[in-house]
């Protein structure tokens, strides 16, 4: 008898510390493959983020980004650089195209999760840009481009991308829903603002809602709605990729890398002290003072090593007068998403993480009589007393994002008031115990992305 309760008492404890294991998931295809009303749902285009989209050298051919395992864990990527115009100070024509979104890579998956998921239990189909769409057909497309280049660039790109969806479902005036991680977040609402405008040449932003009368609903996933403290780290250090970087004169080419920094209305400086300093991160003296990024020494020792002296130098100083031009861009853009507009009728819902600490703020230390950027806590030297470094510079998000960002708010704390320019019109969020590459995978994200989409009353 005794053999008999020990028995049960321990096949209920293992059955306990089972489904503490294992929480149950919920069944997408039960709850959302109906196939009726098709008629009515829109399609819907997925974009990806930064680095999120494959780039293939159609002269060799190969792919270059992602590429093979061995790359991502031990290419420098050199060949990513784009060219500079030296006249225009702009991108020239670069030989990598666009080859597709980056389902997986390394065994990982990225945004292959989330096709599926729409296919199997949102019974949605593939769309063919091009190919007309015949009548009960729920569809959704990817939208892959360059993520290198200037988001407005690539907002141009994607309004030939909808219009023809307009054209393959015969509805001119047809409204499509969009699903957009990290960046292409930011791509989606500078269209839905300005359209095909590039308002980023001076500091007035006259907004049309070109594209809120193209889009019904946008999810954003991750998107870094006031910056991302981690683009200061890119441009300073360079892209961390498996055992290597990508090079810091090498992502001082891309010029969507600037508009991801932090938005002046956030405190994104401190000093050891623990106080809040005032720079100007879109200045070029900031990092010229510094000798930061492309005005590191060794940096730019290296450039002329590899092009050689006289090529070198003069590569320098178009190099100097890019990185200026395109941070100035980058300060108006992340302006540009956040002055008050007049409210549109899209519908944005928010999804992000608010379980990992994320980078927030860089601190500026004073070593040996000179000032020093430190952008993780552990670079830290001189220490104060009773300053808590980690809770200075991170607070908690997904590893790349902040939640205060996802949120474009200016602070953490929530009873603080909105800033008066940070105006975006959000109808609610949502938050997620993942990182920001596996945000697209985690199945709560799923099953409340496809209530949205699928939803007749929600509009």
């Amino acid at each position: 008898m005794r053999l008999n309760i020990a028995t049960r008492t321990a096949s209920i404890l293992i059955c306990i510390g089972v489904c503490a294991c294992s929480p149950p998931r919920p069944d997408l295809t039960r709850l959302y493959s109906f196939q009726t009303q098709a008629d009515q749902q829109p399609p819907v285009i997925v974009i990806h983020g930064a680095l999120g989209g494959r780039l293939s050298d159609s002269a060799l051919p190969r792919e270059v980004w992602p590429g093979p395992l061995r790359r991502l864990l031990f290419s420098d990527y050199e060949s990513l650089e784009l060219p500079i115009d030296p006249q225009t100070l702009e991108p020239a024509a670069s030989d990598l195209s666009v080859s597709g979104i980056t389902d997986k890579a390394a065994g990982k998956d990225f945004y292959g999760r989330i096709l599926r998921v729409l296919e199997e239990a949102g019974g949605y189909e593939p769309g063919v840009l091009g190919q007309p769409v015949r009548d009960g057909q729920k569809r959704y497309y990817i939208f892959s481009y360059d993520w290198r280049q200037d988001n407005v660039r690539t907002v141009k790109v994607l309004d030939q991308f909808i219009e023809q969806i307009r054209a393959d479902y015969g509805q001119p005036d047809l409204k499509v829903d969009i699903v957009a991680h990290s960046m292409g977040g930011s791509i989606t609402r500078y269209y839905v603002r300005y359209g095909i405008q590039d308002v980023l040449d001076t500091n007035e932003f006259p907004a049309t809602n070109y594209g809120g009368e193209r889009i019904r609903r946008v999810i954003l996933l991750g998107t870094p709605n006031l910056g991302s403290a981690k683009a200061i780290i890119s441009l300073a250090k360079g892209f961390k990729i498996g055992f290597g970087a990508i090079p810091v004169e090498v992502v001082a080419t891309f010029p969507s890398t600037y508009q991801l920094l932090p938005h002046p209305i956030s405190v994104w400086l401190v000093n050891q002290d623990g106080e809040q300093m005032k720079r100007d991160l879109f200045d070029v003296d900031f990092w010229r003072n510094l000798e930061f990024g492309v005005f590191d020494p060794a940096i730019r020792e290296r450039v002329v090593s590899r092009r050689g002296s006289r090529e070198g130098a003069a590569y320098l100083a178009v190099l100097e007068r890019y990185f200026a031009k395109h941070l100035e861009r980058g300060r108006r853009f992340v302006w540009s998403l956040t002055v008050p507009v007049p409210e549109s009728r899209v519908r944005y819902v928010v999804f992000g993480g608010d379980c990992y600490l994320t980078p927030a703020r860089v601190l500026i230390e004073e070593d040996q009589g000179s000032p020093h950027l430190r952008l993780y806590p552990d670079e830290v030297r001189n220490r104060r007393p009773g300053i808590d470094y980690e809770g200075l510079m991170l607070e908690p998000g997904d590893g790349v994002v902040t939640k205060a960002s996802l949120l474009a708010r200016q602070a953490l704390d929530p009873t603080v008031e909105r800033h008066e320019f940070s105006f975006f019109p959000m109808n609610y969020a949502f938050f997620l115990c993942e990182k920001h590459d596996a945000l697209t995978s985690n199945i709560n994200f799923q099953d409340n992305l496809l209530h949205n989409l699928l939803s007749v009353d929600l509009e």
